[in-house]
């Protein structure tokens, strides 16, 4: 029989925690979202939110004027506690779960039993039996699962529900997107699988907790894999002298393939890290998916290759002598989005920035100011950076940037890192 949750707690209110805490809030759900930061908490209680994802204000407005959604600085008592956390890497790729456990020791003071603990922040495998382990040596006197449990001696269960959701679609993907269910015990499952029914639409697939783990890196490494293969053609294709975007439409044309296009590097929070999981844990084995993320997070340096080798050449050709401008068009990781999360795109800009003789411009459509690390740059509007840089390089393929693509390609010196000029490519 489907357990009824009266109470679930959200332990990080970010990109994925504040957009689940409202779908929980909205069906009618108390919701109590925990997060460290202060300034995000004053904010969602006010029923604002403070990050950007459509239709996410309305949601969290109406939460909490209702008052289904509160957000708080320590969690309290729950029947379930949803943890959606950070998990960077450190050092050489290693990963840093620090985020994980003080969610997971801070949940345990408030423990009782009944209660479900479900990890959704994106981890190396393990990470779940790792986190039981930590609840079941702060909480001694209740009775946690293990792999080979039973399923009757249990006081808390705790599973891994990784998201599988695209930053602008967040809302929509949370209810449609089909979602793994990863028990540390087949109860364990079934019971988180009540959680995630009070709102997920598509299909609940259930597993163990270490492969759901994996299966959300083998997503993204797949995705990985494919975009390095697509800017390593881009290499290839430019020391032979050929179009890559004419290859690979020619090669597309193949019933049995479809290559990617390639870009400036990976970005993102999930892409451009959750590979590294996997190289952490088999080194040895995961010789394809560490190629495939040398490849990836090298392309942004063969990119401002080609932006210096572009500024050298006005110097030489047309008898530069003062600064160059040059006008990177796009800072975002991805089209059509503000998010610069390990973004590729604005690690080049900086490296542009420190260029000699280099006065920068930046086109990004999507923000209203620049990130810190570009504070002194000039924003400025597309026209204006057509109109005065002696150099564009175009790094995003905003919709805007498309939709000026014969433009683009008129451009004396145009570097395109993304397709979006009629005939000329990086």
């Amino acid at each position: 029989m489907q357990h009824k949750f009266t109470t679930v707690s959200v332990i990080g209110l970010g990109y994925i925690g504040l957009p689940t805490a409202a779908m929980f809030a909205s069906r009618k759900i108390n919701v109590i979202g925990v997060d460290v930061n202060q300034r995000a908490v004053e904010i969602i209680n006010d029923g604002k939110i403070h990050i950007v994802e459509p239709e996410l204000d309305m949601l969290v407005h109406a939460a909490v004027t209702e008052g289904y959604l509160r957000a708080t600085t320590a969690p309290e008592p729950a029947e379930a506690f949803l943890i959606a956390v950070p998990t960077p890497f450190q050092g050489d790729h290693a990963p840093d779960l620090s985020y994980v456990r003080a969610a997971a020791e801070s949940v345990a003071k408030v423990l009782k039993r009944g209660d479900i603990v479900i990890l959704e922040s994106t981890s190396p495998v393990g990470t779940t039996e790792m986190m039981t382990q930590w609840l079941a040596a702060a909480r001694p006197e209740l009775r946690f699962p293990s792999p080979d449990s039973d399923g009757t001696d249990i006081d808390v269960h705790v599973a891994y529900c990784p998201e599988r959701v695209l930053p602008g679609r967040v809302v929509i993907e949370l209810v449609d997107n089909d979602r793994i269910i990863g028990g540390i015990t087949e109860q364990c499952a079934k019971r988180a699988a009540d959680i995630y029914r009070v709102f997920v639409q598509g299909e609940l697939l259930f597993t163990n907790a270490r492969t759901a783990e994996m299966a959300k890196l083998t997503e993204n490494a797949f995705r990985d894999v494919n975009i390095a293969f697509a800017n390593e053609l881009s290499l290839i294709s430019d020391k032979l002298g050929i179009d890559v975007r004419e290859l690979i439409g020619l090669a597309n044309h193949h019933p049995r393939v479809n290559i990617l296009q390639p870009g400036c590097g990976v970005g993102g929070h999930c892409i451009a890290v959750d590979p590294w999981f996997i190289v952490d844990k088999t080194p040895d084995e995961a010789r394809l998916i560490r190629t495939a993320r040398e490849v990836n997070d090298g392309k942004p340096a063969w990119v401002v290759g080609k932006i210096a080798a572009a500024v050298d050449a006005c110097r030489a050709q047309d008898g530069k002598s003062g600064s160059v401008k040059v006008a990177v068009l796009g800072l975002a990781f991805k089209p059509d989005i503000d998010d610069l999360r390990e973004s590729p795109a604005l690690h080049i800009a900086a490296d542009v920035a420190r260029m000699s003789g280099v006065q920068l411009m930046v086109v990004e459509p999507n923000v209203d100011a620049l990130p810190g690390m570009l504070s002194e740059q000039a924003l400025v509007t597309l026209e204006q950076a057509l109109a005065e840089a002696d150099v564009v390089a175009v790094l995003v393929k905003h919709r805007q940037f498309v939709q000026a693509g014969a433009q683009l390609a008129a451009h004396p010196r145009m570097v395109d890192a993304v397709g979006v000029g009629a005939s000329r490519h990086a």
